[in-house]
């Protein structure tokens, strides 16, 4: 009796088996079909813009500002405006993204005061980004009187991004061991000499790495940049920080709302500058990574 028993117990765990198997398998092919499908739909999509927007990349495209005539019109005050965007931008978020993940990492008491500031900071990171251009609009545009200037902009793009760097520089302070730690301690370092020579230097790879992904989100940004009033035509070269300004994005953007098709074309080639900037900042991450970690 024990022994039929048993065998009834070996094959329904055989057949129980088998059903799991199967069902196993149907849901890798089914999330192997959705992954294609996926893929599939991004490459024909740009294998569009590059067919329609190859043919624009010219030099005129770089060197004249934005026309009514498409064989006229340029990318010239885009570029400039996200070239300046971004370095208002890293001057204002990189010194305090990264010292504010420092010191909440090495230096700030654990109690309830920093636990609520951690979580509204992870819980920042993951608000939409018109939010942020709501914000900007109310206490930047209009609480201190920046206007649609190119440093309300840059501010703004900094709150979008500053929850990002500080959660990137306290992942990667964390993943330092924590005997390198106690040895700079034992060795006689102070508190902020292990921070600073040992700690930040293991950790930096993967903070410049979070950083300038941070930044490559930044520069793709439309929705906060156009709630704060950048405009979509500008025939003038920047002169500071304080002249009215446009991006790429939104210059895109316009041409594509345009009922001419030579605009649209003209958007497709600027969605490939746009695309070769990302993909550039990327790699750029990507080598820093790999340099570092093999320099340290």
């Amino acid at each position: 009796m024990t022994a039929i028993t048993s065998s009834l117990r070996d094959i329904t765990f055989e057949q129980q088996l088998a059903q799991r198997q199967r069902r196993g398998k149907i849901l890798e092919i089914a999330a192997l079909i959705a992954i294609l499908l996926g893929i599939a739909m991004l490459l024909t999509l740009l294998v569009d813009v590059v067919i329609d927007g190859l043919p624009w990349l010219r030099p005129q495209l770089f060197t004249e500002f934005p026309s009514r005539f498409p064989e006229k019109s340029g990318l010239r005050s885009a570029i400039q405006g996200s070239i300046w965007l971004m370095v208002f931008t890293s001057i204002m978020v990189i010194p305090i993204g990264v010292g504010a993940g420092i010191y909440l990492e090495e230096f700030a008491p654990r109690n309830r005061l920093t636990e609520f500031i951690e979580i509204n900071i992870a819980n920042l990171a993951g608000v939409p980004s018109i939010i942020y251009g709501l914000l900007g609009l109310g206490l930047f545009v209009r609480g201190l009187g920046l206007g649609r200037s190119l440093i309300a902009g840059a501010l703004t793009m900094t709150l979008l991004v500053l929850p990002i760097i500080i959660v990137t520089t306290r992942e990667a302070i964390r993943a330092v061991p924590r005997s390198i730690r106690l040895a700079a301690l034992a060795l006689g370092a102070s508190q902020w000499e292990t921070a600073r020579d040992h700690v930040l230097v293991y950790s930096m790879p993967a903070i410049l790495t979070g950083v300038i992904l941070a930044m490559s989100r930044a520069i793709g940004e439309t929705a906060p940049l156009i709630t704060i009033g950048a405009l979509t035509y500008i025939a003038f070269d920047l002169r500071g920080p304080l002249d009215i300004f446009t991006v790429l994005p939104i210059q895109i953007f316009n041409w594509v709302s345009l009922p001419q098709k030579g605009f649209h074309d003209l958007a497709a080639a600027g969605i490939i500058v746009l695309l070769v900037l990302l993909l550039s900042m990327n790699a750029l991450a990507i080598w820093l990574r790999n340099r570092l970690f093999i320099r340290w």
